[in-house]
């Protein structure tokens, strides 16, 4: 029992670390989209609006219409805000943690599939993706490995 508590405790910082990283990781993005960080390509803004956000997504489901890709981006926006608030206030962190992993998985390919093979990566979608694979691990093998 003692060797659990201790990994559980070993693994705090890390997994704070984790979550508040995400958390700012996929809010930021959310409100760049809402222009609520300034225009688009001024301090480090993408999109700077929701048009252009939606525009975006177009790009990377060129097999859809544009009313469906505005809808598949307000999905991603929902989820992602929903993913940023579990992260930041320790809510349900393994199932954000799984979420997220899919989310930026599927983000990954699509960009992988129709923005180039080096937009995933100079955007580190893949290493987010894997970095909430990694996070929903540990919080899985915690909850099996330590029982009171």
């Amino acid at each position: 029992m003692h060797n659990n508590l201790y990994m559980r405790k070993k693994y705090n910082i890390p997994v704070l670390y984790l979550r508040m990283a995400l958390g700012i990781g996929f809010i930021l993005p959310v409100m760049d989209r809402f222009g609520w960080l300034g225009p688009g390509g001024q301090n480090g803004n993408s999109w700077g609006n929701w048009v252009s956000f939606v525009d975006y997504t177009h790009t990377l489901m060129p097999f859809v219409n544009k009313m469906f890709a505005g809808a598949a981006a307000v999905i991603a926006t929902g989820a992602e805000l929903i993913f940023a608030i579990m992260f930041l206030v320790g809510y349900k962190v393994k199932l954000a943690a799984y979420g997220s992993f899919l989310l930026t998985l599927v983000f990954a390919l699509s960009m992988l599939a129709f923005a180039g093979y080096r937009a995933p990566f100079t955007y580190s979608v893949f290493v987010c993706s894997a970095a909430c694979l990694y996070l929903a691990t540990v919080l899985e093998d915690q909850d099996k490995n330590f029982k009171c």
